[in-house]
């Protein structure tokens, strides 16, 4: 019979995505794993098979989770154009963490490994459709609440949305402070997402008063 495993999976996994998120792919070595996880070359080869493996292993993982946090931060606020404009500025962080600014995982592999890798290539696209769509179906509910101009196309914002946060995520790598940062972000907003509040009340006055 085969021995149980002595390990948690999910936290060899997390100290996995760690230490790729912090030196990148090529920089990583077994010995790198094998110090970040307590196992040894053999137990990691038997569970998640080669370094390549374990890489887009905690590579699913890390996109997984970070699509389980967009629909919920999306859903979270009252209103749907709220939520964007937070989208805008989540990547600026803690103003607390003085740690380095590693970007994002996904970002940061698929500049290292797209062009050599096509299965990477393939899941940083699969990952950003998926994006895409949940921030879409997110303006679609601010157009329905008539904080966004109803003609607009919801996925041709979202990708614009997207487009900016991933800027600021690059500029935030640069070492900008966070008052940069935040103002660049709500200039965006502005922007990408202007204020239709006061037509609202408008068209509903108008509507009050026929």
């Amino acid at each position: 019979m085969a021995r149980p495993r002595a390990f948690d999976e999910e936290q060899v996994l997390q100290a996995v995505r760690e230490q790729f998120w912090d030196a990148g792919y090529a920089a990583t070595s077994l010995e790198d794993l094998m110090r970040v996880t307590g196992l040894g070359k053999g137990s990691l080869y038997a569970a998640f098979g080669d370094k390549r493996q374990l890489f887009l292993r905690a590579l699913r993982g890390y996109t997984d989770e970070n699509h389980d946090h967009l629909r919920r931060a999306l859903a979270e606020p009252p209103r749907a154009v709220d939520a964007l404009r937070m989208l805008l500025e989540a990547p600026i962080g803690d103003p607390a963490d003085a740690g380095p600014r590693r970007g994002c995982l996904l970002a940061n592999s698929t500049c290292e490994l797209g062009n050599a890798d096509p299965e990477v290539l393939a899941h940083a696209h699969r990952t950003y459709e998926t994006t895409t769509a949940l921030i879409g179906d997110c303006v679609a509910r601010a157009q329905r609440e008539g904080d966004l101009p109803a003609g607009a196309d919801p996925i041709a914002l979202a990708r614009a949305l997207l487009a900016a946060q991933q800027g600021i995520v690059f500029m935030s790598r640069t070492g900008l402070d966070r008052a940069t940062l935040t103002a660049t972000a709500r200039s965006l907003a502005a922007r990408l997402l202007p204020d239709h509040s006061g037509d609202r009340t408008d068209r509903t006055d108008r509507t009050d008063r026929s």
